[in-house]
């Protein structure tokens, strides 16, 4: 499911950085006038045309499978009979969704595979039973074939009798060469006929079929739209199963990214200030030995000691604001950003327009955002400012960094920013980037707003 952000609404005059900005293709001709012959409509027209036949396909399995088992409910047969057309079923409807996703440009995911707890057959017909996929598939099977009968009628009428009467001039020839007639006959009884024949009948004729080949793309979309609601809401997963695969590939970034945060925390330790407080017992050691035989070198080493005291204690420092800042805790998102940027080796302006704050994870993973994207700036834009944005809009938690840098970042596996992007998605955040080479570069991050 892809949900389009529009840009940013405070700057007007600003481009826009959602996901579905782009560039509107420009056409010579208008819509009206391309839609008979653009690919859409040929591939919709193809779809509503095969649904006929596999309709008929799906509908007759379907119907003589739920009778059979029907039928042999009063024997054991009819359970497993049920549960084996219902997978048929579902088998279709991956046939059904390539179709969709072939010509319709549907993109609907497969659900997950039934398993029954045990790995046996009764447990298999069991987890078949209790799924209500296989009988959203089923239902589809029953209920496509009278929607695509009149799909298969209109759209082939209007297509059909549109291109005919709009080509009538060219082929009005047949009828008195083969037919024995002059024309198309409109109207006919015992002692009067009416024939299309004359040079007036013909152009009217064309024109008619002209406004229908107009009018047949439309009804032809307006009829594919059905189908796709269709293929949508009963071949694609339930949203509880959806969101169950979404939270647990989530869970498992969080646990990746909270073990490499453990490791790099204990990294930190161990080769910081874990080794200057033991070189500092060492120091001291020494210094107490000398102490009573050379009490100035006693002194100096005492004095070196104190100096690594200071450097340990901003290694502590540093680290503990790697964590959790104290300055984010006792004044919020305004201040503690304050603080990164005043660190960051470009000027940056930061603007922090929020009535209230949001909660305590959020407001940690919008500093640590920012933090990273300020490093990348310092790191590897090559600018000479940037700015930090955060405002609150209806739910959602907006962060924007942007610089005048050379530009030029992405989201290629690997990279910070996927890191990124991945960390923010645990929490159904989303990240925008939008930086073309030559710059300049905006990136904004949507955060969920929990107060």
């Amino acid at each position: 499911m892809a949900t389009t952000y529009g840009p940013d609404t405070r700057d007007d005059d600003r481009p826009g950085t959602g996901l579905g900005d782009r560039t509107a293709e420009r056409h010579f001709f208008p819509a009206w006038l391309r839609a008979p012959v653009e690919a859409r409509t040929w591939r919709e027209f193809a779809y509503l045309l095969l649904s006929l036949p596999i309709g008929v396909v799906l509908f007759a399995f379907a119907v003589t499978m739920t009778s059979l088992s029907a039928g042999l409910l009063i024997t054991f047969l009819g359970i497993p009979v049920l549960a084996f057309g219902l997978t048929v079923c579902r088998g279709f409807g991956a046939v059904e969704r390539a179709r969709a996703r072939g010509l319709l440009k549907l993109y609907v995911p497969a659900p997950a595979p039934v398993r029954g707890r045990t790995g046996g057959l009764m447990s298999w017909v069991g987890a078949v039973l209790k799924s209500g996929v296989s009988w959203r598939h089923l239902l589809y099977a029953v209920l496509h074939l009278p929607w695509a009968v009149f799909a298969f009628s209109v759209s082939l009428t209007f297509w059909a009798w549109g291109w005919a009467a709009l080509t009538y001039p060219l082929w009005h020839w047949v009828f008195p060469t083969h037919v024995g007639a002059s024309g198309i006959q409109l109207y006919g009884d015992a002692g009067h006929q009416v024939y299309l024949d004359s040079s007036l009948d013909l152009a009217a004729t064309s024109a008619i079929g002209l406004g229908v080949v107009l009018i047949s793309p439309w009804i032809i979309r307006g009829l594919a739209s059905v189908d796709r609601l269709m293929v949508a809401g009963l071949l694609s997963p339930s949203k509880l199963a959806t969101r169950v695969t979404e939270l647990e590939s989530d869970r498992g970034v969080v646990v990746d990214t909270a073990a490499a945060d453990l490791r790099r925390i204990e990294r930190d330790l161990h080769d910081g200030a874990q080794a200057r407080l033991v070189a500092l017992a060492m120091d001291l050691g020494l210094a107490k030995e000398k102490l009573t035989d050379d009490p100035e070198a006693a002194a100096r080493m005492v004095d070196e000691a104190h100096g690594e005291v200071k450097v340990a204690l901003q290694e502590l420092r540093d680290l503990a604001r790697g964590i959790h800042p104290a300055v984010l805790t006792d004044r919020g998102l305004d201040a503690a950003l304050s603080a990164i940027a005043s660190r960051c080796t470009v000027p940056v302006n930061v603007e922090v327009d929020l009535a209230s704050r949001p909660a305590q994870a959020i407001e940690g993973i919008a500093y640590f955002t920012v933090s990273e994207l300020l490093q990348n700036v310092s790191k590897h834009a090559h600018a000479t400012r940037a700015s930090v944005d955060v405002w609150r809009t209806a739910d959602r938690l907006m962060l924007q960094v942007t610089d005048d840098g050379r530009g030029g970042a992405g989201l290629t596996s690997g990279s910070g920013l996927a890191g990124l992007t991945e960390r923010l998605d645990a929490v159904d955040g989303i990240l925008l980037v939008e930086s073309p080479v030559g710059g300049p570069t905006r990136i904004t991050a949507e955060l969920p707003w929990r107060g």
